[in-house]
Parts: structure tokens; C-alpha cells; sequence
């Protein structure tokens, strides 16, 4: 049936028509329509204002036909490459120096639910905002496109909150784990040693021991992310320092954490407690399982309080409690020996939990039980655990702390009424006697700096004493030497910003930081800049979720600060890199 034609038009053609029969639209609505929506000259004026090219055949999103149709085809184009809406807040330095970013190509594009166009035109300043450096590669950096800053804040997201390993789209990663898991319980138990008589069992969750040579032999299970952290020398800022929390280490753990250590040439984190369990964590934050634990070592009815890697190398790992014997585990064998008893000092050593190795890794120094009068320090050889010799010290409390030079060849012994004494191991004789400014009940000791300080008293530059009323005296060992030791030295600086008993002191390998801490206050720990001695005013904050500090230790190369904490529900530990 054939329709009339109207207006002399053609029945197919519906120009001029709208729905429902509205009548067609007439010159003062195309006026208004062109004043508020503009037409196809506007639009190339507005093209070229933003220095974007009139050939609009080659924007993204064209579909490409000849060169006759291509201003018939605007309908064709996507809304975000006929529109730039202006925000207001785009940051621009000039058109020459910032061009427009590419868009995404479709195999880009289909790995996103959603793509904002509007993100090409903002520039987002990491500078300003004190809560966006973090998101810096570099000191200096500034702007970056909003994309860029996109992939940025997932990028943080992922290294705080890791993907779980069911949501991992990488199925070569999951085999590669699954080889690493299997290689972890390829380990006999069978290897220890029969001294143990039973007490030790080896592995946690599943994870059973194998020897470190094993752990280092298996593809990609040490493999570390480059990050922002430089291992080489650098110098800090005396006042402001950027602090990056990561992820934790182990999480809630059953009982709170006495000790870490770091291992001296890989990226492996040692501690415990007493829950009577050695664990061992791999410091890596890469997803889907940053900060994973390799391995872990039970000593049945033995709450640990000393845990450390036998320097300079860092193969045996020396652990002790409140017990007349500590263990030694050798993580090149695998093999768990126990030492019970010291012949010929029995009496003096009723237990082994207080205990120190030296730097060089040869001698071991085991705090002796207290006595009326005074202390004693016996020293073993760490490889043979042969009584070598002993320190003792006349004075009232007895030992409050000691601590081994820098070379390792003598120790300073620290007395509770603040009496220090300087005994070479070399001469194995006391050699200078001083006492501590003001000490009222000395609590710890510790040394750093080295390098800086008297050859022959290990060369280390400083020396830090606390106290129970929380006052950190720091000396500067440079001008002391053998011979002329002071007798009452003056403290180059007290610090009175803990009100509680000083329990945690340590300086960084490179002698530019040292931390104080008190775990009988809630986030009662200072970072103190050095040689400069300034206190770092912001960090720690208020809302620094340290709890009460329970174990804190510097990595060998100063770049990370491991802190232990005690909160309500249950301990964890943290990390956290110094910049």
C-alpha cells in the first residue's frame, strides 16, 4: 500500500517529523539549539583553542572511511573526543611543553570495567599534599597525569592490601609457589639433633625446615622488587624524615615479640617470643604474598627471650630462655644442637637468656646470674661454645646491660648504679673505668658509629645509656682512647622525651639514626638524627599505631626499622623504611 507523500517528500524519508506528531522544528529552535550546543564551526574553533588537529580522521575512536565522507561521520565518534570539559582544577605549564596523553588501545581497554576520559586532562600534584609523597619514584617529583596517578594509588593499595592467592590471574605464579611449598616440606626431621631428646619440633602451619642452602637454591623464592630504597650511602635530613609503613610482618601472633633480628647479607627477618617458636620471614613486598614466612622452629616449654643470626655470615642462628642451656641451629645442615650446661661456671650461669655475639662473629658473652655485690660476664668462643674468659664487676644491683665494641674485641659492662667498664678482650683485662652522668637506675646500653671513634676501644663514636626515669645520655667516644678515658664524662646530649624506663636502644649501621624506645608506655619511641642529635619531630605521630614497643632492630644496611609491638588483641610486628 503506498503512503502519499506530504510536503512533497518521499514516504520513506521522515526529515522534519518528530514522535508522537510534533511538528517539525523551525528557525528560532535552530537558533536556540545552535547557541546552546554550538554547530560543526564551533566545534573546529574549539578543536584548535585546545591544539588538537581539524583532521579529525585520525582522533582515536574515528571509524576511517574517505576523505568525502568524514564530516558525515561525527556521529560515529565517542562523546570524550568531541567534548574537553574544563574542571577547573587543571594544573598546565604551557601547550608546547604538555601534550595530550594517548588514549588506551582496545586490548588495553577491555582489562578495565570503565574508562574516565576526563583523567587525560588532570594533572594531580604529589608535592602539595604532604599525604600524596608517598606515591613519589623520586625526591623531587611533582605532577603526574591522572592515569598516572591511578595506577599510583593501586599500585600503594597492592603493597598494603595484596590480592589473596585465589584471586591471582597468574597461573605460572601459582605453580612456582607450589614448587617453593613442596621444596619446603621435601625437609627430613629426622636430621636433628638427638641431644634435644624430643624438644624440638620442626615447622609451623605446614611449613617444615629445610636448610638454608635448600631455601637460596630455589628459583625466585628470594627475589627482590627494586624499590625507591638505595643500599648506598645517603644522607638524612636532620628535621623531617619520610617514613613508609608496609605491610606486616606474620600478623597477630600467639604470644608478643622479645626479638628480631636481620640476617647480614639477605633480606630475611628473625624473631620471637614467648610462645616458644623461631620464626623466619622473607622481607619482600611483593604481592600476592609480601613478607611470606619461610620457616619456623618450635622448642617445646622454652618462652624465648634472645634470638639472633651468628655474624659475619649469618648461618647458625643462636636462641635462648630462662633455662640453664640455649640452641644453636645451623641453617647450612639444618641441624638443631643444644648446649646445657657451662663447665665450671654452673653456679654463676643458672640461665642463658641474656646473651650477645660480637660483630665478628667469634665470641659469645652470656650474662652471668645476679649477686649481691656485683656481676659477672663469661665469654665463650662461638664456634667451639668453650669458656674463654670472664668480666667481672664489683658495684651495687649488679649488671644492668653490656655490649661488644665495634671490631669485637672488648666490651663495655654497664652497672645498674651507672658504673661502665671498658675490658679488652685482647689483654683480657679491665682498661678504663667511668661513670654515667646523673644515672639513676641504668636499664641499657648501646654502641654505634663505627668507625668514628678510638681504635683501640673498637672505634666506635657513640655511646648511648638509658635510665629507668627514661632520661638517654649520648657520649662521643672520638677522643677517648686506652689511656685517657674520663672518668666522669660529659654527655654531648640528654634526652628527656620519655617519662617511663628505657628499654630499647639502637643505632643504624651507618651510624646516622638511633631510636629509643619504653614498652611501659603506649607509642613511647624516638628517632634521633645524628651527629646532629636533633629529635624528628614528625615521626612518630599521634596516630603512629606503635602500641608498646616490645623488640625493635635496624637492618645491616640501614634501609628498613623493624618495630615488635604489644596491643590489645594479640602482637604484630611492622616495618618501615627510613628515606
Amino acid at each position: 500500500m503506498n503512503v502519499d507523500a506530504i510536503d512533497g517528500r518521499s514516504s520513506d524519508s521522515f526529515e522534519g517529523f518528530e514522535s508522537e506528531g510534533k511538528e517539525a522544528k523551525d528557525i528560532t529552535e535552530f537558533e536556540l539549539e545552535k547557541a546552546v550546543f554550538g554547530d560543526q564551526a564551533g566545534f573546529y574553533e574549539q578543536l584548535k583553542e585546545h591544539g588538537i588537529s581539524r583532521d579529525i580522521r585520525n582522533q582515536p575512536g574515528m571509524i576511517q572511511k574517505d576523505v568525502e565522507d568524514a564530516a558525515d561521520d561525527l556521529h560515529l565518534l565517542d562523546d570524550a573526543d568531541l567534548f574537553v570539559i574544563d574542571s577547573g582544577q587543571t594544573v598546565r605549564t604551557s601547550p608546547l611543553e604538555l601534550s595530550l596523553p594517548e588514549r588506551e588501545s582496545s586490548s588495553d581497554r577491555s582489562e578495565v570495567a570503565w574508562h574516565d576520559s576526563d583523567d587525560d586532562h588532570v594533572m594531580v600534584s604529589l608535592q602539595n599534599n604532604p599525604r600524596l609523597r608517598k606515591l613519589r619514584n623520586y625526591e623531587g617529583e611533582d605532577l603526574v597525569s591522572g592515569n598516572e596517578y591511578t595506577k599510583r594509588l593501586r599500585r600503594q593499595f597492592e603493597r598494603l592490601y595484596p590480592a589473596p592467592d585465589w584471586a591471582s590471574r597468574t597461573k605460572n605464579h601459582k605453580h612456582q609457589t607450589g614448587n617453593i611449598n613442596r621444596s619446603f616440606n621435601t625437609f627430613d626431621a629426622s636430621n636433628q639433633d638427638s641431644s634435644s631428646e624430643g624438644e624440638v619440633s620442626v615447622g609451623f602451619g605446614g611449613i617444615s625446615v629445610p636448610p638454608l642452602a635448600k631455601l637460596l637454591q630455589t628459583p625466585g623464592a628470594f627475589v627482590q622488587a627494586k624499590t625507591h630504597i638505595s643500599t648506598g650511602k645517603r644522607k638524612l635530613r636532620p628535621e623531617l624524615i619520610d617514613m613508609q609503613r608496609t605491610k606486616d610482618v606474620g600478623g597477630a601472633q600467639p604470644s608478643a615479640i622479645t626479638s628480631l633480628d636481620f640476617h647480614p647479607n639477605h633480606s630475611l627477618l628473625l624473631s620471637s617470643g614467648p610462645a616458644s617458636t623461631v620464626f623466619l620471614h622473607h622481607i619482600s613486598s611483593q604481592p600476592p604474598n609480601p613478607n611470606p614466612l619461610l620457616t619456623s622452629l618450635h622448642i617445646s616449654s622454652t618462652p624465648l627471650t634472645t634470638t639472633v643470626f651468628q655474624p659475619p655470615n649469618g648461618t647458625k642462628i643462636l636462641f635462648a630462655g630462662r633455662r640453664r642451656y640455649f640452641h644453636s641451629w645451623d641453617l647450612s645442615s639444618g641441624r638443631v644442637e643444644k648446649v646445657s650446661r657451662l663447665y665450671g661456671h654452673q653456679q654463676e650461669q643458672k640461665s642463658m637468656e641474656r646473651f650477645k655475639l660480637s660483630s665478628c662473629g667469634r665470641w659469645m658473652a652470656l650474662a652471668g646470674s645476679p649477686r649481691k655485690g656485683g656481676g659477672v660476664i663469661n665469654v665463650l668462643n662461638a664456634h667451639t661454645m668453650q669458656w674463654v674468659a670472664e668480666v667481672r664487676v664489683e658495684g651495687k644491683g649488679g649488671i644492668a646491660d653490656f655490649e661488644w665494641w665495634g671490631d669485637g674485641e672488648g666490651l663495655m659492662v654497664l652497672g645498674k648504679g651507672g658504673e661502665a667498664v671498658e675490658w679488652d678482650g685482647r689483654q683480657k683485662k679491665i682498661v678504663g673505668r667511668w661513670v654515667d652522668e646523673g644515672a639513676v637506675g641504668t636499664t641499657i646500653v648501646a654502641m654505634g658509629g663505627r668507625g668514628g671513634g678510638a681504635k683501640d676501644l673498637g672505634a666506635d663514636k657513640w655511646v648511648a645509656v638509658g635510665s629507668s626515669s627514661g632520661i638517654v645520655n649520648l657520649y662521643d667516644r672520638k677522643s677517648w682512647s686506652g689511656g685517657q678515658i674520663p672518668t666522669n664524662p660529659k654527655p654531648t646530649r640528654m634526652f628527656d622525651q620519655l617519662t617511663t624506663p628505657t628499654s630499647h636502644l639502637a643505632f643504624s649501621a651507618d651510624g646516622q639514626l638511633m631510636v629509643m624506645a619504653s614498652r611501659w608506655k603506649r607509642d613511647a619511641l624516638r628517632l634521633i638524627h645524628l651527629p646532629s642529635c636533633t629529635v624528628y619531630k614528625n615521626w612518630p605521630t599521634s596516630s603512629t599505631p606503635l602500641g608498646r614497643i616490645t623488640a625493635l632492630a635496624f637492618s645491616r644496611h640501614s634501609e628498613m626499622l623493624a618495630v615488635a609491638n604489644e596491643q590489645e588483641d594479640g602482637a604484630s610486628q611492622q616495618l618501615i623504611y627510613p628515606a
